[in-house]
């Protein structure tokens, strides 16, 4: 495979190298890489800080198993940075900016001189600030430098005959908040059980619950939403949101997309 030849000459140079290891396909392909070339010189770190699920924190540990790359977690509090919790429009700059002097104050304890993440080219069309945070602290991106598109890594992941190569993409708990309305420790807990209760009830895995001032929007893929419009299962649901907090709940009937609270929404 070409691309991944690509990628793999990528790390040619690297002595040691630190993998932001997020839980996703992206960087899983690039801690494989990594771990591929350069061995026990090549250690993926995850950040555990609290916006995280369980769900992606468990994926990253998968992932770090069946690659057999050192895998390391860094703990930490989001909820601490007041500028991450008043939840603006900068709010993914602020959690990629702390997650950045995490990553390289392991990294100098360790001796590493490269940090490296799993942002690819189809990532650069959306509003990202994070990325620039990342890349303003000098950690790289094998494979935007590579070229390569979510498509492409899904395929190599496949070939290579990696299990995740068609795990859903997924983002901070955080992210379910429309700017403007603080991140809370509640507001966290009670979008992630959503989720997984609407996963177990569906079995579908890509699924988002938007906490609008206390307000289920549940976004699912197009060609899912007819199995949430029963009213017994959006009864059954309602009675369970309920129970931990939630006002009421909407059906999106656009269905699920990226970057879908990127507005600004005031208190």
């Amino acid at each position: 495979m070409i691309n991944l030849n690509n990628l793999l000459d990528w790390f040619s140079d690297k002595e040691k190298v630190l993998v932001s290891l997020s839980g996703g396909v992206d960087s899983g392909l690039v801690a494989y890489a990594a771990n591929k070339k350069l061995g026990n010189n090549a250690i993926a770190v995850t950040a555990d800080y609290k916006t995280l699920s369980s769900e992606e924190l468990q994926s990253a540990k998968n992932i770090a198993s069946e690659i057999g790359i050192i895998h390391k977690i860094i703990i930490y509090n989001e909820l601490d940075n007041d500028d991450f919790v008043k939840n603006d429009e900068k709010r993914c700059f602020y959690c990629r900016d702390e997650l950045s002097e995490k990553l390289i104050e392991f990294a100098r304890l360790n001796q590493i001189n490269t940090i490296v993440d799993g942002t690819q080219n189809d990532d650069i069309g959306d509003y990202r600030p994070g990325i620039d945070a990342l890349h303003g602290h000098g950690i790289r991106s094998p494979l935007l430098e590579a070229k390569f598109t979510k498509e492409l890594v899904r395929n190599t992941v496949r070939k290579i005959g990696l299990s995740f190569f068609d795990r859903p993409s997924n983002s901070c708990l955080a992210s379910r908040i429309p700017w403007g309305q603080r991140v809370t420790a509640e507001r966290l807990a009670r979008i992630e059980m959503a989720e997984k209760w609407i996963k177990q009830k569906i079995d579908i895995q890509q699924v988002r619950v938007r906490d609008i001032d206390g307000t289920a929007r549940i976004e699912v893929e197009p060609k899912n939403i007819t199995m949430l419009n029963s009213t017994k299962v959006k009864d059954e649901l309602f009675s369970q949101f309920k129970m931990i907090g939630f006002s009421e709940i909407e059906i999106d009937p656009d269905g699920y997309r990226s970057g879908k609270l990127n507005i600004l929404v005031e208190n």
